[in-house]
């Protein structure tokens, strides 16, 4: 699922943290990373600085569903 326009860059990482399977990012050439990773965090850091403060798109898989709730929720709530 593409999530855009990610302002809470620490809140989003935090709810990523909480999940209990596998949350993958996956990169344009296909690539999975996984996004509990600090240094795949920090990949995703650097559109940042690229594009002002937010994650501009990003495009998330998560093994288990209720993850990509979290995930969601967070989201559309803050």
């Amino acid at each position: 699922m593409k999530f855009r326009h990610i302002k809470d860059i620490d809140g989003f990482f935090e709810a990523v943290g909480s999940c209990k399977g596998r949350v993958e990012l996956v990169t344009d050439e296909g690539d999975r990373l996984n996004l509990k990773s600090k240094l795949t965090q920090y990949l995703a850091m650097a559109k940042v600085f690229t594009h002002g403060n937010e994650i501009p798109e990003m495009d998330v898989v998560a093994s288990e569903k209720e993850d990509m709730e979290r995930l969601l929720e967070f989201v559309m709530m803050g």
